[in-house]
This record gives C-alpha cells, sequence and structure tokens, in this order.
C-alpha cells in the first residue's frame, strides 16, 4: 500500500522553510499531498489558486508530490485522500505546545493517522510567512527566503501604482 502523507498549511506564501520539510517529507512517503488550507480567519495575500499554482512551481522537480486545497477538517480531507500521516514543520520550541494540541485532536478524530514532525533546518527556523510578506511589503529582499516563483510574484503584489 502506498504511504500518502498530507502537508497541510496556509503556505501564503510558501518559503524555503516549507519546501525543506516538503522535500525531506519526498523522501520518506511515496507521496506528498501539499494541501493549501482555506482558513476563513485569515486574510491572504495570494488567492488559494494563486498559492497552489506557486507550490506547484517551486515543487515541479519534486516527482511524487501533489498540490491540492480543501477547507474544513484536515482529518476528513486525509481520510478520503487514503493518507496513513500527516506531515508537519517544527521551527521552534514555541510551536510544539499548538500543534501537540492539534495532534491530540487529529488523533482523537482519526485514530489511524499518525502526525509526523521534522525539525526545520537552523538557517529556516526563524523563517514564517508573516515575516516575509512583512520584509516584502517593505521592499526588503527576499530572494535567499523564498523560491524565485514566489519572489517574483511577491515584487508583483506589492508593486507601486503606475501613474
Amino acid at each position: 500500500m502506498k504511504k500518502i502523507a498530507v502537508c497541510p498549511g496556509s503556505f501564503d506564501p510558501i518559503t524555503l522553510g516549507h519546501l525543506d520539510i516538503i522535500k525531506r517529507g519526498a523522501r520518506v512517503f511515496d507521496e506528498i499531498l501539499v494541501v493549501v488550507l482555506n482558513n476563513s480567519s485569515k486574510k491572504p495575500l495570494f488567492t488559494v489558486e494563486e498559492r497552489c499554482e506557486l507550490i506547484r512551481e517551486a515543487t515541479k522537480d519534486i516527482p511524487n508530490i501533489r498540490v491540492d486545497f480543501f477547507s474544513g477538517l484536515l482529518m476528513d480531507y486525509a481520510k478520503k485522500q487514503e493518507a496513513s500521516a500527516i506531515l508537519r514543520g517544527l521551527r521552534a520550541v514555541s510551536d510544539f505546545e499548538y500543534e501537540m494540541q492539534i495532534t491530540a485532536m487529529n488523533k482523537k478524530l482519526v485514530d489511524e493517522i499518525d502526525t509526523f514532525f521534522v525539525m526545520t533546518n537552523n538557517q529556516f527556523s526563524f523563517l514564517s510567512s508573516s515575516i516575509v510578506k512583512e520584509v516584502a511589503r517593505y521592499g526588503g529582499n527576499v530572494k535567499d527566503l523564498v523560491p524565485e516563483c514566489v519572489n517574483s510574484a511577491l515584487k508583483n503584489k506589492f508593486k507601486e501604482p503606475q501613474a
């Protein structure tokens, strides 16, 4: 049976930290479903479709990646996709408590799907999509923090209006 892992996130936008987790997961699982969450409580910079396209572009060289989106309960989605695992990245100890609560609830909802945590590479431990957007919004250089397609997309989003 194929080992499928779901790697969920808002990915607004995908960063090199996310990409590191995805690549490492792709070496362990037969297939990784990178899934964009449509979180109604957040005001995203990129649409769900734009985020999916950026992820597809950033992961095009990884053959066992599939990109999708959903809203609702992650475990309902994972079960429908016949996934055996949820893949999550941890940046720091501060992430652990929140992730532990989510994992416990997910396990209660669907006992047969396990969560696997991957510690982020140290060079990305400070990195978040929020920080990237904030720096890019004010013209800062984020090219070493995001895939090239995202760097270009951020520049386009924050372009000065043409008079």
